[in-house]
């Protein structure tokens, strides 16, 4: 018989954390935009949605950060073990997160080298590396949150809904306070905790069988979805969910009410999703595929931006200036000749995935136990 391909208990859950890997991969391919300038060795990032604000709505499908720590929260919560010490249940966790990073740093000194020696600025150096940079503020987040899954459970199985209430109100304070009161900007960082904790929190919750009525995704959804469209209408904050180049106030660095507002409604989404998701993962090829990017889900997330400048880069070095590619989405045009790249950005990504994955993968133990058996439950037999 052919063994299925591993997923968790909950393929639903599987599913989700794919969709929110394919919307942070494409949010960033469609809605950064490297432009050359000069003599094609000087690059400044920008982006459609500053140039066509009435795209916003297209952050909205792709912001899907929420989905990540929902979905955080609960393998979180679901993968606590009574008699694990907490250290070796933050070793066993961020294990999968750290191994990775190595292997980017390594492969970025020599790139960073050879763009010198090609005649890049050093201002479109330090672009392009922090393009590779600032997607590991969430690895640091998740990392935090991750160790504080313990108590996020005690806090839950105390506070219950009480305690996201809590967040929402602390998150609610912060900006009155930096945007109402005259605060410091600096305080709304504080918002980086509170706004992702919770939809961590809510999947701790969900893991021990809260939230599961239809009626609680409804009101998450429409709750949160309208509460985020009062906010951009009446409270000033920015239509788009994702930061705009220039724009005094990004609903992402560090997250304001309206992304929390907006973060609600896709858990409650999801919710409304887990019933439909569930079945839909039971088809052997839909199996197969979730496993696929779960199993990948760090390659994916740490190599997709690299993927797209070596793709940007390569062909400005080689062929010169290319619409979509190195032009200002100054209009329509330009976004309808940036879909035409996704697919060339897909191809090297999945090359880099060949290349990196497999220096991703835990060690062989010498008793011959993989990444599965270090990750299986210790029973001892007395407990057995």
């Amino acid at each position: 018989m052919t063994a299925r391909p591993a997923l968790s208990r909950d393929g639903a859950v599987d599913a989700l954390r794919a969709f929110a890997i394919l919307g942070v991969v494409l949010g960033h391919w469609l809605v950064t935009a490297l432009v050359a300038s000069g003599d094609g060795r000087v690059l400044h990032v920008t982006s459609p949605l500053k140039a066509m604000p009435e795209l916003a709505p297209l952050s909205w499908a792709l912001q899907t950060l929420a989905l990540f720590f929902l979905v955080g929260g609960y393998s979180a919560a679901k993968g606590l073990r009574p008699v694990e010490p907490w250290d070796a249940r933050l070793r066993r966790r961020l294990a999968r997160l750290a191994r990775p990073l190595p292997v980017l740093a390594a492969a970025w000194i020599p790139v960073v080298a050879g763009l010198r020696a090609a005649g890049f600025s050093g201002g479109s150096v330090t672009t392009l590396i922090g393009l590779v940079l600032s997607p590991l503020w969430f690895l640091g987040v998740y990392a935090a949150l991750t160790a504080l899954a313990p108590l996020v459970v005690a806090a839950w199985r105390r506070l219950g809904l009480w305690g996201a209430f809590l967040l929402v109100a602390a998150t609610a304070a912060i900006d009155l306070g930096r945007f109402g009161l005259g605060a410091p900007g600096w305080i709304g960082w504080a918002t980086v905790l509170t706004g992702w904790l919770l939809p961590f929190y809510l999947g701790t919750g969900w893991a021990h069988g809260a939230l599961r009525s239809r009626r609680t995704g409804l009101v998450l959804l429409s709750g949160g979805a309208a509460a985020a469209a009062l906010l951009v209408i009446f409270a000033g904050y920015p239509a788009s969910m994702v930061g705009v180049p220039g724009e005094p106030v990004s609903n992402l660095s560090p997250p304001t009410l309206a992304a929390v507002a907006f973060g609600l409604a896709q858990t409650g989404l999801a919710l409304l999703l887990h019933g439909p998701l569930t079945a839909w993962t039971r088809r052997p090829r839909v199996r197969a595929c979730v496993a696929a990017a779960n199993r990948s889900a760090m390659t994916i997330f740490l190599w997709h931006q690299t993927a797209m400048m070596i793709t940007t880069v390569g062909a400005l070095v080689t062929v010169g200036s290319l619409a979509g590619l190195h032009t200002a989405p100054d209009g329509p045009s330009w976004l309808a000749e940036r879909l035409l790249w996704p697919p060339v950005f897909a191809l090297v990504l999945a090359a880099l995935h060949a290349l990196a994955h497999r220096f991703e993968r835990p060690a062989p133990r010498p008793d011959g136990g993989g990444a599965n058996s270090a990750a299986a439950p210790r029973i001892s037999p007395r407990a057995s």
